[in-house]
């Protein structure tokens, strides 16, 4: 599994991004993006996803 960013729903503000331990976050054409391949949902990190966690709008991390 992993997670997702709703686009429509992102501020941008980048807290997702500095907050996962496997670097699956990124910036693309302006959007913040996750990389299925890299994510883990934390697992083995932290007890939670991190950019779920973290996020400052509600449902716009979630898991696919």
């Amino acid at each position: 599994m992993a997670y997702k960013i709703i686009v429509s729903q992102c501020t941008a503000c980048g807290a997702c991004e500095f907050e996962c331990p496997n670097a699956a976050i990124s910036t693309k054409r302006g959007n913040y993006v996750i990389n299925a391949a890299l994510c883990t949902e934390c697992e083995g990190h932290f007890p939670a996803a991190q950019c779920a966690a973290v996020c400052p709008v509600p449902d716009t991390c979630v898991k696919v």
